[in-house]
């Protein structure tokens, strides 16, 4: 069984694992940003962040059917509210004086629209897929984070340094629950169908760290 789960896994942790890497590369260097950027960057991330994620992962709870994949994901919900870390966030953008505007929601209004419709389907496996992704760059990108709101004169790291340890047990969990939906469904693996979820969070994720894709919009 578990060379199964790892013929079905497999393929797509690697593409994961590549969208992040070609995200964290495409990163604009933190030092040749202004301070206007660096403040979007970190606003338009909270904007989406702090009302969406215990959202997006609630739908993973409701979409998933083996009870492994259940309970992981509820350890995952229970942190978060637990913790409160959509108030971590928040105390982290106020810090940096990055709170989100209506400018900042209405930039990434649409891409997070299309996201949301995503979830919205309840399909386990293409969810867990997106959020195993989301998870898996959120990790990668706390110390990137951390340094925009130091270029912005904040001290408070509280969210970055907590998001750099735990989303890493978060991410290797959730690869756990997708490997506990597809042996249950082996012939949902078909990675084309499967990695929709990567690609359209993608898309928002490059608007929320771009600031030239940010200026396209706007033209």
């Amino acid at each position: 069984m578990e060379a199964l789960k790892q013929s079905l896994t497999a393929p797509i942790q690697e593409h994961v694992e590549r969208a992040i890497e070609e995200l964290m590369a495409s990163l604009p260097s933190a030092q040749r940003l202004s301070a206007d950027e660096q403040r979007g960057i970190i606003a338009r991330y909270a904007a989406v962040l702090e009302g969406n994620f215990i959202y997006w992962m609630t739908a993973a709870h409701l979409a998933v059917v083996s009870d492994e994949a259940r309970a992981i994901i509820e350890d995952n919900l229970r942190e978060e509210v637990r913790d409160n870390h959509p108030g971590m966030l928040r105390r982290f953008a106020i810090a940096a004086r990055a709170v989100p505007t209506d400018v900042d929601a209405s930039t990434v209004y649409r891409s997070l629209e299309q996201v949301r419709r995503f979830v919205g389907e309840l399909d386990p496996v293409r969810i867990v897929v997106m959020m195993a992704f989301f998870e898996g760059f959120i990790t990668r990108f706390m110390p990137y984070l951390a340094g925009l709101a130091a270029g912005r004169g904040s001290a408070e790291q509280e969210y970055t340094d907590v998001h750099g340890v735990v989303d890493v047990v978060h991410t290797e969990g959730l690869f756990r629950a997708l490997e506990a939906e597809m042996a249950r469904a082996p012939e949902a693996s078909e990675p084309g169908r499967q990695l929709a979820g990567v690609e359209v969070l993608r898309t928002l994720l490059e608007i929320v760290v771009h600031p030239r894709v940010v200026a396209q919009q706007a033209a």
